[in-house]
């Protein structure tokens, strides 16, 4: 036995789709009718033979013009959207559009449904896609296959792309201008190429040294010290201060400014400002292995 709610339910959608039915039939008769009317005025005219000016002639055709304007379908909004969904899921390599789109997003697997999101993304031709972390929890291969895509869609639809990751390699792919965060703030902005050659925050230091390296046999991975602070009660001036190796001490006093120390390298640090070139540095209490966490 069905329980009430259900019951009601059912008995609704039901009668509704009859009266839809109803409806759409009562529409039908009314069309035929008309252009049975139309069919009948002619024969009309051809049987008795009567004589009506050029005019009337005219003033009748366009009657009929008006009329079979209002008997034909036109697209309407739901059409062209569809329409236009398939043709942007092709864009991002996907052949069965139709069928996608008539599926749920638990019946895709991780690579498509990322490639679903970016064509969603890219549905309104936008001046910036702002992909975040688009390759997460995917494999090598299928990862591969999405950046491959985003940079094929960058060219093509001219649009530039915010990519937000913790991924380093991928940004190193991808990514011409890299700028590093931390707890909310910028605290490096540079070309790519020249940020992983020559990195220069502290934070952006340690981030990079404590990847391992083919290259660098035989060396000890950084790490930094602490931990991330909690947002809601943010660290005073320089928000990396509790955890700097080479903290000053105004560090936690005077939030840094942004200094350009290169060709479009850009640092927040008071290191490299010089009105805090003579500030003494903070004292830690202990020793610090600074050979290879060098500025």
């Amino acid at each position: 036995m069905l329980q009430i709610g259900r019951q009601i339910s059912e008995v609704f959608l039901l009668h509704q789709e009859e009266e839809i039915k109803e409806i759409i039939q009562q529409r039908r008769l009314d069309r035929d009718n008309e252009k049975q009317s139309i069919k009948n005025l002619k024969e009309e005219l051809k049987i008795k033979k009567t004589r009506i000016t050029k005019e009337e002639e005219r003033e009748l055709k366009a009657k009929i013009k008006k009329l079979k304007g209002t008997l034909t379908k036109k697209p309407t909004l739901k059409d062209i959207a569809w329409e236009k969904s398939e043709e942007i899921i092709k864009e991002v390599g996907i052949a069965d559009a139709k069928g996608i789109l008539k599926r749920y997003p638990h019946e895709l697997s991780g690579g498509m449904r990322q490639r679903v999101m970016i064509s969603m993304g890219l549905s309104c031709n936008p001046k910036l896609l702002i992909a975040d972390e688009p390759t997460t929890a995917l494999d090598v291969t299928i990862q591969a296959q999405i950046l491959d895509l985003m940079k094929v869609l960058k060219k093509k639809f001219r649009t530039s792309i915010l990519m937000i990751t913790h991924d380093l390699g991928i940004i190193a792919e991808l990514c011409e201008k890299v700028a590093v965060m931390y707890s909310g703030t910028i605290v490096e902005y540079a070309p790519a190429e020249d940020l992983f050659k020559n990195p220069r925050h502290p934070y952006t230091k340690g981030l990079i040294g404590s990847i391992p390296s083919i290259e660098k046999k035989n060396q000890e991975l950084l790490t930094i010290r602490g931990m991330v602070p909690n947002l809601i009660y943010p660290p005073s001036g320089c928000r990396f201060h509790p955890r700097c190796d080479y903290r000053l001490e105004t560090c936690d006093k005077v939030r840094p400014n942004n200094i350009e120390i290169g060709d479009k390298h850009f640092v927040n640090c008071h290191l490299f400002d010089p009105k805090y070139k003579n500030s003494p540095k903070f004292q830690w209490g202990e020793d610090i292995n600074k050979e290879s966490y060098k500025i």
